[in-house]
């Protein structure tokens, strides 16, 4: 090694084992993390001797100190370990080294786990006499370093060959990293972070392109995508080239939304806004398609209503229908039957998306579709108590803008018109409990559960129900209606706050997980691979995320039994 680099390799260790001691003296706990709370970290600098002073705050310096080590360390070992690789596996040096050990330490040490598999991939990466081929080995050690950052380097590499294969797409691919080395670091995380993203970005080169330039890649709002949808689809007359158009859009969309997420640009409530907008647009396409000779509307439920979607919803809704003869009636009830079987799809590939229509009327054995009449009807004579609260997070979303007012002054009268008795809440409590009892799946962690665990997603949200039926604050979403019921006085603020942040951890970290096993889970897994790769893609630890996890629900649930299960904490 050479001595300048062995000197500043062994400065950058004395300082960030430094600050690693210095974490570990808060609480003597295994902290391996900086703090990402502001205040955490201005203590941390002072601790480290840095003071504010007229040219810099003190945390100010002690980030410029610690970026400045993790470059230098960064940099040499980039050089140290991912050249020789490459020459190694080109069989342009010692042949030694790529039949060893050293190889695979080298690998393992950047989180390649499979030393063929990585070098088959780089063999093809690098493959040929092009100038494109020249270009990707000169890139390749950045590339590798990139991949080495994500959650799952190996999954990255792969995505990275796939992406390459055929002369033409690896061209375009080249370009891209040529002109934007942050477009390439940013694909680099993505497809080294989940499957899901990799597909799009096959079909749809051009948005590796723009992964670099957060003004390219802002979030479309409702009217942007409906303008885009009309675009897209209004040339194509053919019904399976309509449909094909739009299931791309969709797929395009939310990978889009999901790069978003993954690089941090937007945060979890902004996520679940831009995948509602998404589905709205999709069913408003969708259903206009299919001409209604009837007026329809769809109506948003459950976490769709309340603009919260993740990435594995289904959409939760009702459909009405303005008529009332016999024809009417059969009428709407096939455009019904053809707006289901033109959302799901013949296939699971083919699927915009899965509609949930089981909170109707009479559910499962009831009509898709009902009329307005039909529906008020209903309400006054036979509607339950949780069908009331279901409705809280009825929201219009597509079809018939006066079928849908007219539908919601219904449901304006049968939720808000009277506060909740006492029995209903007794009642809900009930099914609450019931819930936690029945309903956890076989085989899923339930003292790590983000949905049904103890002062998870579950709690909250029939919490944040229960107060608004009490006090008759509508509001469909979660996070909203915490905000309105503390700006009312009904919830304390220190309360609402924590059930936000128990709220937001759980969501995110469902989502996240979403992407990373490629697949739904509602639990923190518990292989512990897993659990890593769903860590780093979190930017914390497996320790640290289950602690987080542990101390965000557990003030939760105390809020919850206390506010919701009326448990007086003193007594018990």
């Amino acid at each position: 090694m050479d001595a300048d680099d062995a000197r500043a390799l062994a400065g950058a260790y004395r300082y960030l084992r430094t600050v690693e001691h210095r974490l570990q003296l808060v609480d003597e706990a295994q902290v391996h993390s900086v703090p990402a709370e502001p205040s955490a970290r201005v203590q941390l600098a002072r601790v480290l001797g840095h003071r504010d002073d007229a040219s810099a705050t003190a945390l100010a310096r002690f980030e410029r100190e610690l970026s400045e080590h993790q470059a230098v360390a960064r940099s040499i070992h980039e050089r140290l370990f991912f050249r020789p690789l490459l020459e190694a596996f080109s069989a342009v040096a010692d042949p030694s080294l790529a039949s060893g050990d050293a190889v695979r330490t080298r690998l393992a040490a950047f989180g390649f786990t499979d030393a063929e598999r990585t070098r088959a991939a780089l063999a093809e990466l690098t493959r040929g006499l092009t100038r494109s081929s020249r270009l990707m080995q000169q890139t390749l050690p950045l590339l590798l370093t990139w991949l080495s950052e994500s959650p799952d380097p190996d999954l990255g590499l792969l995505g990275l060959r796939t992406l390459v294969s055929g002369a033409h797409r690896r061209d375009r691919l080249v370009a891209t990293f040529r002109d934007s080395p942050e477009s390439a670091r940013r694909l680099c995380l993505l497809i080294g972070t989940s499957r899901l993203l990799l597909e799009p970005v096959r079909r749809n080169p051009e948005l590796a392109a723009v992964l670099g330039d957060d003004a390219a890649l802002a979030r479309r709002g409702r009217a942007q995508l409906a303008e885009l949808a009309g675009a897209v689809l209004g040339w194509r007359h053919d019904p399976e080239r309509w449909r094909a158009g739009l299931l791309r859009l969709k797929d395009t969309e939310t990978a889009r939304i999901a790069a978003r997420d993954v690089l941090g640009i937007d945060d979890h409530e902004t996520t679940a806004a831009a995948m509602s907008d998404l589905a709205e647009v999709t069913l408003d396409e969708a259903l206009a398609s299919l001409d209604p000779p009837v007026p329809m509307a769809i109506v948003a439920m459950g976490r769709f209503g309340g603009a919260e979607l993740s990435y594995a919803s289904d959409l939760d809704v009702l459909i009405v229908f303005g008529g009332h003869t016999n024809a009417d009636v059969t009428a709407a009830e096939e455009t019904a039957e053809a707006l289901v079987r033109t959302v799901k799809g013949t296939t699971p590939a083919g699927r915009l998306y899965t509609l949930d229509t089981d909170l109707r009327p009479e559910g499962r054995d009831g009509p898709l579709a009902r009329s307005i009449d039909g529906y008020r009807t209903y309400y006054a004579r036979w509607a339950r108590t949780w069908e009331r609260q279901s409705l809280i997070r009825a929201r219009p979303v597509a079809g018939d803008a006066d079928v849908a007012r007219r539908f919601m002054a219904v449901v304006d009268d049968f939720v808000w018109q009277h506060p909740l008795d006492d029995e209903g809440q007794r009642e809900i409590r009930r099914m609450k409990a019931r819930v936690e009892r029945e309903r956890l799946p076989a085989g899923e962690d339930p003292q790590f559960h983000l949905k049904l665990g103890k002062g998870s997603l579950s709690d909250i949200e029939w919490t944040a129900q229960l107060l608004q039926l009490r006090h008759q604050i509508a509001s469909p979403g979660t996070t909203s209606a915490l905000g309105a019921l503390e700006e009312a006085g009904v919830l304390d603020r220190a309360d609402a706050e924590v059930l936000r942040v128990a709220y937001r951890f759980c969501e995110r970290t469902r989502n996240r997980l979403y992407l990373v096993r490629g697949a739904p889970g509602d639990a923190l897994p518990t292989q512990a691979d897993q659990l890593s790769r769903l860590a780093r893609s979190l930017g914390t630890s497996a320790v640290a995320l289950r602690e987080e996890y542990r101390r965000v629900t557990r003030r939760a649930r105390l809020v919850v039994e206390r506010v919701f299960y009326g448990i007086d904490q003193q007594r018990r």
